[in-house]
């Protein structure tokens, strides 16, 4: 399993964001901001894979949109959510599949 690293990999110039939170993903805290999707924050944490598929291997970020289902993550206790349409809470506790 990938985890995050120190440099974000986020746009910094130019970009409007809402509030700075913080969401924890299998344990370890990463930054976030208001708006954005749970997929978006691991994303610029350096996280690239989302659940492993039994036959297949690591999964992550596909469509983007919702409609194929790789990115499935489980957010405070309930499975099968979407990660890329999931919008950030602050202290949202966050598990990858």
């Amino acid at each position: 399993m990938e985890s995050g690293n120190e440099r974000s990999l986020r746009i910094d110039s130019n970009v409007e964001r809402g509030r700075a939170v913080r969401i924890t993903v299998d344990g370890e805290a990463i930054p976030a901001y208001e708006g954005e999707s749970v997929a978006a924050a691991m994303l610029a944490s350096g996280r690239r894979v989302f659940r492993h598929a039994e036959h297949d291997g690591p999964r992550g970020v596909f469509c983007g949109m919702g409609i194929c289902n790789e990115c499935m993550v489980t957010v405070a206790e309930v499975g099968h959510v979407r990660a890329c349409i999931a919008t950030v809470r602050d202290g949202m506790r966050v598990s990858t599949q």
